[in-house]
């Protein structure tokens, strides 16, 4: 190995992140990491890293802001970057995809163009937008549209990976909805979907507008962080290719619902057609709680998606893993023993 042999990982203190930093430190790569200030990489299932070395920047600013120091340490040592770090809420502000999703991307790419290393870019599966049907990995314009800033700024940001080629080596990874670990549901974040799966199992949100033939793309977090080391370590064979982390299965909301009405203790919603919905008609709580967290994530309700893994799993050596009911009932399963779904609907919390 090379002494330029050192992995920068932005946004290693989250969640995949993290898993990503483990995978690649057990494989006996050596490992830089992008933190802000205090924060700490955690792992899944909350055990603590210490990366090899780490420094505090901001991928807003050109050269992540770091010293002239760092950047002159690093060019010696860095072989490839992984650019992790995003802002994935679906109500941040234009500026805030923009600074961070968009120009944090042109800023890694930049560095990559400087210290002439290749750059993994992590992106997400639906920069497919609000498309139906099956999305093939290496397709990136359709003429879509979007259904939220998140997803039109990452879209934006493949575009400047693919862009930057030949003079920068790429390879994009593609996770879908990042769900617990495959065989035990663990995860260390509740975000995203698991905010809306509690409003629903809590009575919070019991109209939502939506097909039952609408599919998720779940993707357990330990298979997205499989296929981001893969692309490091066998970066040949991932080098120009694009690759869905994700599960195999693609659940639709009525296979959804009939897992829940499993649980005595869950609340079930029910979905009507966008056009009968109207979210002034909902009685209170409810209008607030749809406002505040159902609308965000409704989009997700009209999509009828499958995505293609091929080339994810021709680098794994695997197909790609099970998401089917089985694997929502160990989510849920989780989400229980954990305390996050404990609550009764209409009880106290």
């Amino acid at each position: 190995m090379s002494t330029r042999d050192t992995v920068l990982v932005t946004g290693a203190s989250g969640l995949v992140g993290a898993e990503v930093v483990a995978r690649l430190a057990a494989a006996g790569r050596p490992i830089t990491a992008l933190l802000h200030k205090d924060s700490s990489i955690v792992r899944n299932d909350g055990t603590v890293l210490e990366p090899g070395s780490s420094f505090s920047g901001d991928i807003r600013l050109p050269g992540f802001g770091m010293s002239d120091r760092d950047a002159v340490d690093l060019a010696e040592r860095v072989g490839v970057i992984v650019h992790s770090a995003a802002t994935t809420a679906f109500n941040a502000a234009a500026a805030d995809y923009e600074e961070l999703n968009v120009r944090g991307t042109a800023h890694a790419l930049d560095l990559a163009r400087d210290w002439d290393v290749p750059l993994v870019y992590v992106s997400t599966a639906y920069v497919c937008g609000s498309r139906n049907g099956t999305i093939t990995e290496d397709e990136l314009e359709a003429g879509q549209s979007f259904a939220n800033g998140y997803e039109h700024s990452k879209f934006q940001a493949e575009r400047l990976v693919r862009a930057a080629g030949p003079e920068v080596a790429w390879a994009i990874v593609r996770p879908g909805i990042v769900t617990g670990a495959q065989d035990t549901g663990v995860i260390r974040e509740y975000k995203n979907l698991y905010s809306v799966v509690k409003h629903i199992v809590e009575g919070r949100l019991r109209t939502l507008p939506g097909r039952y033939d609408a599919t998720l793309a779940l993707a357990p977090i330990d298979h997205v962080a499989d296929v981001i080391a893969a692309a490091v370590l066998d970066f040949d064979s991932a080098a120009g290719r694009t690759l869905h982390a994700l599960g195999r299965d693609a659940l639709s909301l009525r296979e959804i619902s009939d897992v829940l009405a499993e649980y005595p203790s869950f609340a079930v919603a029910t979905f009507v057609p966008e056009t009968a919905f109207a979210e002034a008609e909902l009685a209170e709580p409810e209008r607030t709680a749809y406002h505040r967290v159902g609308s965000r994530y409704t989009s997700y309700f009209q999509r009828r998606l499958a995505f293609d893994t091929t080339r994810a799993e021709i680098l794994l050596g695997r197909p790609a893993p099970a998401t089917s009911k089985e694997y929502l009932r160990v989510l849920l399963d989780y989400c229980l023993e954990s305390g996050y779904l404990g609550a009764l609907p209409g009880g106290d919390r």
